[in-house]
């Protein structure tokens, strides 16, 4: 059976992934300090959970790696593009604080 899964945790969604699962948002959120989540869906995402918590998760050392890199980019490239979204903002009216006059 199909899940979703909203996650912050970077490595247990990489190995969901791992697992099978399909990455199918990342959003960022800022009360105070920005918090990536990872929306994640697959099949036996429950099993997969308890298998994480427990310790009795198994995966390659190379595709966790590049799982983890994966999302990385995914969320780096949503903080990169929310951070240019709100500088645009501030230029709208024309001044820039950190310019002299």
């Amino acid at each position: 059976m199909k899940s979703t899964f909203e996650v912050t945790d970077l490595f247990k969604s990489a190995f969901f992934l791992c697992m099978g699962a399909r990455l199918d948002q990342v959003q960022v959120r800022n009360n105070g300090r920005r918090i990536a989540t990872f929306l994640i869906t697959g099949k036996d995402l429950d099993r997969h959970d308890r298998d994480y918590r427990s310790g009795r998760a198994l995966v390659n050392p190379v595709q966790l790696r590049e799982s983890l890199n994966h999302l990385r980019d995914v969320m780096f490239e949503k903080l990169r593009n929310q951070e240019g979204r709100r500088r645009d903002g501030d230029r709208a009216g024309g001044y820039r604080s950190s310019q002299a006059y």
